[in-house]
């Protein structure tokens, strides 16, 4: 399964499947047959039975968690938007091959396989400001990235983004796709404040009245986003398709999910929100898709850091969920 066109892909999302009716129960049934009060495992239970139904397996276990970390750069950057050149894009880059980013590490932490996927470094996307950031072409490229660089032998995905000036151009999906004016999405990203806060504010403004006209999720994706977003956008997508769950990361990440759900309601079924941010309006963006954090850390790392550290949270509650004994296997007495 492909696609060439964004009505290629908009027909794709037309027919997602949803989690195994069998593996739910079956799980379900089983959570309430282990060795421990009702409930007492708290959400953990919640996120087993989440985590089966969407394997298909009732007793499931993660043992292949892939992490990928797309990156790109954003024609605005030269409009003074973050602290820091376009240049650092590749130099992260570069970083995360040789192992030295914090991603890096959580990713070896909790045992899942890294890949890096670089998207046209040096060719930066246009200027949101004066026109769409990305041709149909272009996104669709970046898309295509995003599905084939999942491994369908994954069983939990975790996408990353590096790129300068994307909390600009997640600033100025999530405004488009929830409303409200360009300061209430806008926030310090990698630490602008004074006059670069109030430039980086009237970029995304600028943005917002420049394709006020815009369509549903793949359209704003094209029209605002860049390309590493494209890129986490087609791989939660082939994930949904390989019944793979999800793990979405912090600002930047969580508006690329929303433009999916912009294109077909129910296409984050799949996926779980690793943590909240302290990018300020992350945690609005998360109440306005239903999405409750499972971290809350203060972090805005980005390139994926939250949901891989979620990783362990996951694990967890499915190693308790398959791994405990019945109360009849154990010989405990139920009430």
């Amino acid at each position: 399964m492909s696609f060439d066109t964004l009505d290629e892909l908009r027909a794709i999302l037309a027919e997602m499947p949803g989690p195994d009716a069998t593996a739910l129960e079956g799980a379900a049934a089983r959570n309430g047959q282990l060795t421990k009060p009702p409930g007492a495992l708290g959400r953990l239970e919640d996120l087993a039975i989440w985590y089966a139904g969407w394997r298909g397996d009732a007793r499931p276990a993660i043992s292949a968690p892939q992490v990928i970390v797309f990156a790109g750069n954003h024609g605005v950057a030269a409009r003074g938007v973050s602290a820091f050149p376009p240049e650092v894009t590749v130099q992260m880059v570069a970083n995360f091959e040789h192992g030295g980013a914090a991603i890096n590490q959580l990713a070896k932490a909790f045992g899942a396989r890294m890949d890096v996927v670089p998207l046209d470094l040096d060719v930066p996307t246009a200027d949101f400001t004066t026109g769409p950031a990305m041709s149909e072409a272009d996104v669709v490229a970046a898309l295509r990235a995003g599905w084939d660089g999942v491994d369908p032998a994954a069983d939990l995905l975790v996408v990353g983004e590096m790129g300068i000036g994307n909390t600009t151009s997640a600033a100025a999906i999530a405004a488009h796709l929830f409303g409200g004016d360009a300061g209430a999405w806008t926030g310090r990203g990698t630490g602008v404040e004074g006059d670069a806060l109030a430039t980086k504010t009237q970029v995304v403004a600028d943005g917002l009245a420049m394709h006020a006209d815009a369509g549903d999720g793949l359209d704003v994706l094209m029209r605002l986003g860049g390309r590493e977003l494209a890129g986490m956008v087609g791989a939660m997508a082939r994930a949904r398709f390989l019944s793979i769950p999800v793990i979405m990361d912090g600002f930047i990440c969580t508006a690329a999910a929303a433009c999916l759900e912009h294109t077909a309601t129910g296409a984050l079924d799949h996926v779980v929100a690793g943590h909240q941010s302290a990018e300020g309006a992350h945690a609005r963006m998360l109440q306005a898709l239903g999405k409750t954090p499972l971290l809350s850390l203060g972090l805005r790392l980005g390139e994926g850091s939250g949901a891989a550290l979620a990783i362990g949270v996951l694990k967890g509650a499915v190693a308790c969920h398959s791994g405990m004994a019945t109360f009849a296997e154990a010989g405990v007495a139920d009430g």
